[in-house]
């Protein structure tokens, strides 16, 4: 990562800085053990052990005011300054001992820890370098190297850094825990992980360490973990955002919408500002129907963030389900404005034309979709279906060909690229389209019946029979189709056969009076002259104006 994340800052521990940042750490300019020269010095120690610490500083600025200039009370004012949080000030001390004293190295590193608090982490980690070089608090100097190079972004330098450290100070937490932190960040999980629970026990206080475990677990989708940590970090601190994110995000994970919802609500009166807890309730809220709430909280989410594509795109959603469709088409655009390939947000406007029966409309946005994403089976498949429609068969049969190339299981595209296939005058397609589905499924009643109306287009009357009888053995059979083949098998001569897909379609459809009349005829010709003439009068009866001219001519 090239970014340290708020709830993963991570600085030199102030216990630490404190006491190196002690004036006996190091005399500027004499052997240990010298007498002290300057009375004001010696009252300001005095004051400063008694807590009186701005009293000392201010003895020892009216010192250097009245013209005692020595390394000694600039070290004793720096330091008094960094006790008291006056970064620049102290950094000025201390570059100010430098001055008097060239090379010395406690100035040089406490200088460093002064670059880094005031945020200024290149001139620190340029400072902490020196203090590495010099030989002097050489683990601290890459510690505080460490840390700098984790700011700048420089991770893979940070990690060498926390590893010389650990060289020269095996064990120091701080650096196994800046090692943990950047290796997190290089996405070395495992290792984060491990570094970060063996810490924990000594570190069960530790915010960052319980905030970066959370993240982590997030992560590596460790729902229990980031549940734990979280509830763990809020004890701490009740209404830690990072503890409540963790919780929020823990429930979406399990599909526990209505605890999300619940730590959504607390998580945003904390980061109110934050794009990320309120798109969080919102989404909570979606899941849970409760639409009102989502609408306002995605509303204040693309305050934060106007151009969010996803909040935009989850705007439109709820606001299609409150039947606003203009409202919603309108979040839709200004979702394409931020990302114009968005898939989801060019289906739902494809929807939204097709409701309101605008095809061209829908059609539009349903190409720049499989443009943008041509794995999108369910853009083919739509797309196929509007050219279908209009009947654009070639092209409806090239979408529906996209469509079971990238979905190979999905049944009815197999049917509808027969279909299709066939409409445009490719028979050889369409049949292998329609056995493919056949083979994929034996019982598909739709592919069966297309298979029966090709074959008797195409005059086959063996495999039309064939589907015909399948087709009735499922109890699936369609009166039209037995009609048809019906025929095919009389013209051929088979009139036992034709008899019984015409006896099929007149039990499918009694007022089918077609069926009726040439199963009279077929009758005849098997020499059942009674029974035609049944067929016949039924015929007659329900369809009148086949009477005329139609008893004595044979069928054709």
């Amino acid at each position: 990562m090239a970014e340290i994340k708020d709830h993963w800052l991570w600085v030199v521990d102030e216990e630490l800085i404190a006491a190196l940042a002690r004036p006996d750490t190091a005399e500027p300019d004499a052997a240990p053990g010298r007498p002290v020269k300057s009375e004001a010095l010696v009252q300001a120690l005095e004051l400063n052990a008694e807590g009186k610490t701005e009293e000392a500083l201010a003895g020892i600025e009216s010192a250097l005011e009245q013209g005692e200039n020595s390394p000694d009370l600039h070290w004793a004012k720096a330091h008094l300054q960094f006790e008291l949080g006056r970064f620049p000030g102290a950094l000025a001390g201390y570059q100010e001992v430098l001055a008097s004293v060239p090379g010395h190295k406690a100035a040089g590193f406490n200088m460093a820890v002064c670059f880094e608090k005031l945020g200024r982490f290149q001139e620190a980690a340029e400072a902490f370098q020196g203090a590495s070089a010099s030989g002097e608090n050489l683990w601290q100097a890459e510690l505080g190297l460490g840390v700098c190079l984790l700011h700048l972004g420089k991770t893979e330098e940070a990690l060498a850094a926390f590893e010389r450290c650990l060289a020269q100070e095996p064990g120091q937490e701080q650096a196994r825990f800046g090692q943990a932190v950047a290796l997190q960040s290089l996405g070395r999980l495992p290792e984060a992980a491990e570094i970060y629970r063996d810490l924990l026990p000594s570190g069960k206080n530790n915010q960052e360490l319980l905030a970066n475990l959370i993240a982590l677990s997030l992560a590596v989708r460790d729902e229990a973990g980031a549940r734990e940590y979280s509830e763990a970090l809020l004890k701490l601190r009740p209404q830690a955002r990072a503890g409540l994110e963790g919780l929020v995000a823990s429930a979406m994970a399990r599909a526990d919408y209505k605890t999300a919802a619940q730590h959504g609500a607390k998580l945003v009166e904390t980061a109110h500002d934050s794009y990320e807890a309120w798109f969080l309730l919102g989404l909570a809220c979606q899941k849970l129907d409760r639409l009102d709430r989502a609408g306002q909280a995605y509303a204040e989410a693309l305050k934060i963030r106007p151009a969010s594509a996803e909040a935009l795109a989850n705007m439109g959603l709820v606001l299609e389900r409150r039947d606003d469709s203009a409202g919603a088409y309108r979040a839709y655009e200004r979702a394409l404005e931020a990302a114009p390939d968005h898939a989801g947000v060019l289906w739902s406007l494809a929807l939204i034309e097709e409701n309101r029966n605008n095809e061209a409309g829908a059609e539009q946005w349903l190409t720049r979709l499989v443009a943008a994403s041509p794995d999108s089976a369910d853009g083919w498949f739509r797309l196929g279906c509007l050219r279908h429609r209009r009947k654009e068969y070639a092209a409806s049969a090239e979408a529906f060909s996209n469509c079971t190339r990238i979905s190979e299981g999905w049944l009815d595209a197999w049917v509808n690229l027969g279909l299709a296939e066939w409409r445009a005058g490719n028979h050889d397609g369409a049949k292998t389209a329609l056995q493919t589905a056949v083979n994929r499924e034996p019982g598909c009643v739709a592919a069966l019946t297309a298979l029966g109306a090709l074959a008797v287009e195409s005059g086959d009357y063996i495999e039309a029979l064939e589907r015909e009888t399948t087709l009735a053995e499922l109890g699936e059979a369609a009166p039209e189709l037995s009609y048809n083949v019906g025929v095919l098998l009389q013209q051929a001569g088979l009139n036992q056969e034709a008899a019984a897909c015409y006896r099929r379609a007149a039990d499918l459809n009694p007022e089918f009076g077609e069926a009726l009349l040439n199963l009279g005829h077929a009758l005849k010709a098997l020499g059942q002259e009674d029974e035609a003439r049944d067929c016949w009068k039924r015929a007659v009866e329900v369809r009148p104006e086949l009477a005329a001219g139609y008893f004595e001519a044979a069928t054709a």
